[in-house]
Formats: structure tokens, sequence, C-alpha cells
């Protein structure tokens, strides 16, 4: 697609090259550096107090959202997509008529980069703003701009200008390798839509990739709708856990925390008990996707979604989960027999282990063997404090400083939110960061990141500065009080942060593959690096200090915490595996064996472990599969390389910056624009295998003797 793709407020492509020390060569060298602003200011303070008025402001121009002057009021999308919508057509021609070359990739990402900046701004705004106005007129926009998106993807003349060029193997030699790569995803992107097919086989790709994006909205839809049953089937004392209309009880979850026994029995029977609809959009959205795959000329869906990743095959990927899977049994059936004990202790009565029981008892065993109460330590992770923190370590590992900056007028889309200048020592400014951090009504529940602008060398030698939006919902600051942070939200800042830093240091040529547009597999390594710099003492040390007292978190808490949150880690992983395994099969060969259901059984009794409860259909809630249709391995295939690399460059000296410039050189700085694989031996020095993959998730759930020392002390 020309437009390129999003993963659920992530990115999915990015590309090279960035030095930018003296001597250095490639684009960096050509970026002209920009200078420091003197509005700038120190970022802990501006996240630990409210955001003051800007009366100063009230009486000046309207900026526009993102500082876009059109998006000072809603009506303004509908002339930024004509605009971009007119320039498109511009390059369409100019791109048609220029000879091959270089020139011909450059083009096709202009093209690109005109129809994104509206559409990834568009698919924030309509998630994000306050306003419902704005929301209205941002889904209008990005179905315009979609529209125009598959007619580009189903123009002859356009996908030919690009085959000329690749079809030329003089011109192709003399390319240098991110542009060669990017023009190849350009023509992997036609091609997955069918535009190399006759007129007829084309109109069918067409169709179908319409018929996906239709049941993918509709079962996304439905993953996420309440089931309800009569209230004088369950117990009358537990119906005060859900909610009642009339004389049936709604229940929108599985309650997985709630400490009765009974409770999340009855939400695990009831949210997953089958609907016959969403049953039935599953099996045709995996029988379309499947028809799709082989009509492009894949066997399977899942050989067409794992092209370019990390893993490369479907074959890769079920060796991956299957040695994986062989490594943590006997640590996984260590976890259940613990998590049994701790069922039996509370409740001897019913101490068979049921899928609803473990993210509950290994809570309590968590709680009880490491005294982790997040009241202890909220008060230690001060928001203003956790984003020093990352000041801190960005400067040390990255030279990297950030910086508050007070937005104009309407260029924010509500008051809370805090723009940030990244900023380096020498190279200047890297572009911006929005912080969406606090809770409002009708903001959607989730953490994640967001392309608003892709980074890209313009035409007249300037760097087009990366835009990005970090959602968090987190308590708002009082007077008295800044916003306080459990271990979980410090966490969750810290990865979302590494989805940013990735997206500032992507310096690439084209924006199709800026920063964090780059395969899934790859996507999620800087953002999951970051979680283990969140666990590491000497890192939590530089910055948690209790906003009361300015005592520093205490070393042994600092390991408590990070030991418990091995208590059960083989059964989660157990579990990641059983859904990625599910995954893999879902969007393997076709006609299945045998229904989603007994698919989902068989899978279970496999790779999990505990027993499949009748009548249940958990696949149906299953939202992933939409979005990560093929690629749900991807979170632990990532972790796995975050691991190594945490272990191979940053565990000796979490702040060591020969380590961080190669990180930057080595996997930040390419994106997309590089196979991901390439850049993981680059930062490793080594090709990792399969078994190096699974080693390093198995040894992290190794204990650390050390704390177990301090905590005898």
């Amino acid at each position: 697609m020309l437009c390129a793709g999003r993963l659920g407020g992530l990115g999915s492509r990015a590309a090279p090259l960035w030095p930018g020390r003296a001597g250095s060569r490639g684009l960096g060298a050509r970026i002209r550096a920009r200078g420091v602003s003197t509005s700038w200011f120190p970022v802990g303070a501006a996240f630990n107090v409210k955001p003051q008025g800007r009366r100063l402001d009230l009486f000046g121009e309207r900026r526009g959202l993102f500082g876009v002057p059109e998006l000072s009021a809603p009506e303004g999308f509908r002339v930024a997509q004509e605009n971009a919508l007119r320039k498109a057509d511009l390059l369409v021609e100019r791109v048609c008529s220029v000879a091959p070359g270089p020139q011909t990739v450059l083009i096709f990402d202009e093209l690109s980069d005109s129809l994104c900046r509206v559409a990834d701004l568009a698919d924030f705004v309509k998630i994000a703003h306050p306003e419902p106005a704005f929301r209205e007129a941002a889904e209008e926009a990005c179905t315009s701009i979609g529209t125009a998106v598959e007619k580009l993807n189903t123009n002859v003349e356009l996908y030919r200008s690009l085959q000329k060029l690749l079809a030329d193997k003089k011109l192709v030699d003399s390319l240098d390798p991110e542009t060669r790569r990017v023009a190849e995803l350009f023509m992997f992107d036609f091609e997955i839509s069918g535009i190399h097919l006759d007129k007829e086989k084309r109109k069918r790709a067409v169709d179908l990739n319409v018929k996906i994006l239709d049941l993918s909205n509709t079962f996304l839809m439905g993953t996420n709708f309440p089931n309800k049953i009569e209230k004088h089937l369950l117990p009358e004392h537990i119906h005060q856990n859900f909610v009642v209309a009339g004389n049936h009880v709604i229940v929108d979850g599985l309650h997985a925390e709630s400490p009765d026994d009974l409770v999340r029995e009855a939400a695990y029977k009831i949210f997953l008990y089958p609907n016959a609809g969403q049953l039935r959009c599953l099996e045709e959205l995996l029988s379309n996707r499947d028809l799709l795959a082989k009509l492009v000329g894949y066997s399977t869906y899942s050989h067409r979604a794992l092209q370019g990743t990390i893993a490369q095959s479907p074959e890769t990927v079920m060796q991956f989960l299957e040695k994986l899977s062989d490594k943590l049994s006997e640590r996984t059936i260590r976890d259940f027999e613990m998590i049994r004990g701790m069922k039996m202790k509370l409740n001897p009565q019913n101490s068979e282990l049921m899928p609803w029981d473990p993210p509950y008892y290994s809570g309590v065993i968590r709680a009880e063997r490491y005294n982790i109460e997040p009241s202890l330590y909220c008060p230690f992770f001060s928001l203003g404090a956790c984003m020093e923190g990352l000041n801190t370590l960005f400067g040390r590992l990255l030279g990297i400083t950030l910086y508050a900056e007070q937005p104009a007028r309407g260029e924010v889309w509500c008051e809370g939110v805090r723009k940030l200048a990244v900023v380096h020592e020498s190279e200047g400014l890297l572009g911006y960061i929005y912080c969406d951090f606090f809770q409002r009504a009708g903001k959607p529940h989730q953490d994640c990141h967001f392309t608003i602008r892709g980074g890209r060398l313009k035409e007249d030698g300037d760097y087009q500065l990366p835009v990005v939006v970090l959602m968090l919902n987190l308590p708002h600051p009082s007077r008295n009080l800044p916003t306080l942070l459990t271990p979980g939200m410090m966490e969750n800042l810290f990865h979302e942060m590494g989805h940013a830093m990735h997206s500032m240091l992507g310096r690439t040529r084209y924006q199709h593959v800026t920063g964090t547009r780059c395969p899934t597999d790859f996507a999620e390594v800087p953002s999951i690096l970051m979680e283990y710099f969140a666990n590491d003492h000497r890192v939590v040390s530089q910055f948690a200090r209790h906003y009361q007292t300015g005592q520093s978190l205490p070393k042994n808490m600092v390991s408590r915490l990070c030991e418990s949150k091995k208590v059960g880690a083989a059964a989660d992983m157990q579990l990641q595996v059983f859904y990625a395994a599910l995954d893999q099969i879902y969007h393997g060969k076709h006609p299945l064996t045998a229904s989603t259901t007994d698919i989902l059984r068989e899978t279970q009794e496999k790779f999990y472990g505990l027993p499949y409860v009748p009548n249940t259909a958990w696949q149906l809630r299953f939202s992933h599969l939409v979005g990560y249709g093929a690629k749900y391995y991807s979170y632990l295939m990532s972790r796995a390389v975050a691991s190594m690399v945490w272990k191979e460059c940053f565990r000796r000296d979490p702040f060591n910056r020969t380590a961080g410039e190669r990180y930057r050189r080595e996997m930040l700085a390419h994106g997309g624009g590089k196979e991901p694989m390439l850049m993981v031996q680059g930062m490793l020095q080594k090709c990792p295998s399969i078994d190096d993959f699974v080693s390093a998730l198995v040894s992290d759930l190794d204990p650390d003797f050390e704390t177990f020392l301090m905590d005898s002390e």
C-alpha cells in the first residue's frame, strides 16, 4: 500500500542511514542541524504540575492541530485531504512520465508521504479528539484517503513505472541498498493487492480486500461485545460483581483479578460463550484471507504475512514456538503446581486448577512472597521523576535531551497534552513527541504510539522532522499531589518511549520506512528493550525518589519487584506460545482440518496444559487476529532479540555510551530500510539461531540470587 500501514498505534515499516558525527558519511552528513530554542524548559517540572492556562495566547492566531494551519477547525480536514489528493494526482502524473531511476523511488515516497500526512494524523484524531466534530471529520478524511489509496494500488500505469525500474538489472544494481529496498517494498505492496494479475483476477483481489476490511471491523467490534445471562441462572450473591439489567446479568470481561473463584468461573464461561454470528465472521475472515493469499501467489496467508520479517516463514515460526514450548515445559508444570498449591490453601474444597485461576493466584503468591504492594512504590514514581529518569538515560546513552515546549493555541487537542522537543547534543532538533498521558472521558483505554508525520529527506536538502504521539491513561496531578505511577505504569511509560525514540532516531531518506514502519517482529524490540532498563536498579536509582522526602527507592525494593515478575512467568509465556501457535494454524493451510473451536481445544492441549472448558470459544475474543494476523509470535521474538541485546550490550553497564551509539547506528537508524535480521546481526555481532532466541527467553525466567541474598541480610 502506498500509505504505510499502522500497527494499532504503532507504525509498520522504516530505513537508514544516520551517524551525524564529524567525518560521517551518508544521510546524516547532509542534514542541516537545527538550532536550540529559548522557549524550551526542563521536562520533569512540566509533568508534575497542572498545566497553566494560556492567557497570553487567547488573542493569538490559532495554529491548528500539530501546527497544521488548516486544522484549526474540523472543516480543515476536508481542505487537507483535497490538497493531499491534488498533490497525489500531480505526483502520479510526474512519476509515470519520468525515466526509471532513483527519482522514481523519491517520487513514490513523496506520493506516500502526501497521503500519509493526512491519513496518519486523521487516524489518531478520529479516536483521541474530545470533540465529536473533529472525530467525525477525521473519520471522513480516513475514508477518503483510503479510497484514493485503493485506486492507486490498482493503477496499472503507476505500477508499470516502478516495474520498469526493477526489471532493469543495471539500474537496480546502481541503486543504493536503502533505495532498492524501498522500491521493492512498494512493489510488494502493489503485488499483494493483485495488480500484477489479469483484469478479472485484479477485480477479485480488490473485492477480497474490501471484504476482508469489512469482516475485520465486524470481528473487532464483536471481540468486546458483552454477553448476558438470565439472572436466576447465577447464584444471587455474585450478582453484585456484574452489571444487572432487568432480568439479565451483563458480563463484559473475564474478571481475572476477582478473589472469588465463582465470579471468575462465571465470567469465563459466560463471556467466552460462543456467539454464532462472531463465529461465522471469523471463519469468513480466515477463509477470505486464504483466498487472497493464494490469488496473489502464496500458499497460505501466513507465508504472505511473514515475508520480510525476522522469521521469514511460518515454518521458522512454528519451529521457534515448538522449541520454546519444549524448553518451558518443566518450568510451566512447576508454575502450575505452585499456583495449584495456593488455590488448595485458599479454597481446599475446589483445588482443581482451571484457566481462570493463574492470573489471580499468581498475584496472591507475588504479594505474599515479595511484599510488592503498589502503594509502597507509587510515591517514588512521580511522573516528573520518571520523565527525568528517561531524560538522564537518553542523555547518557545517546546524547539526547528532552525539553518541554509550550504548544501554540489550537496545536493540541486537550489542555493536558505536553509537547516535547527531542534535541541531540550536536545534531540539534530531531523531532517532536506529543504526550497525551492523562485520563479523560471517552479516551481509549490503551497505551500506544502513533506516527503523525514520518521523517524523510526533502528535495531541498532539509529533513522533515518526525512527529509522534504517545498515549497513556494516567491520573491527573493536583495542586498538592503529582501524578504517581504504579511500577506497571512506569514500565509502560518506558516501553512507549522506546517506540518514540525509534521514530526520532530512524533518520531515513524515505518516510515509507521511517521509525517504527518496520516488520512487526522487529518493531517491538526497541520498546521491550526499554523494559529491561526500567527494571534495572542502577537506572531506577537515578530517578526514583519519594516525592515528599526525596528518599531514594531502596535497591532491595527494586530487586524484589523484578523477581516478583518471575512468579508464574513460565506459565504466562506458555500461554503466549499457545496464542501464537493458534494464530499460525488459523492462517496456515486451508481448508482448516476442523472447526476453529476444535482447533483451539487441540492447540490448548498441546501448547498450554490447562483443560479446554466446554462451550467456550476464546478465539472469538482474540482481537489480535485482526491487526496481528499470522504475526502474534512477534511479541515473543521481539522479546528474545531485546533480551539478547540487553545481555550482550547493556547488562554490564546500562549507561554505556559506546553501546548506545552502536544501538542507534545498527538498529534504530534504519527503521524498515534494512533487512531486520541484518540489523540484529550488526548489533549482536553474530547471526542468532532459533536456539539462541529460545535460550534468551528462558534464561530471563531464572531467579536472581542477589535478591535472595539481600532479603536474607
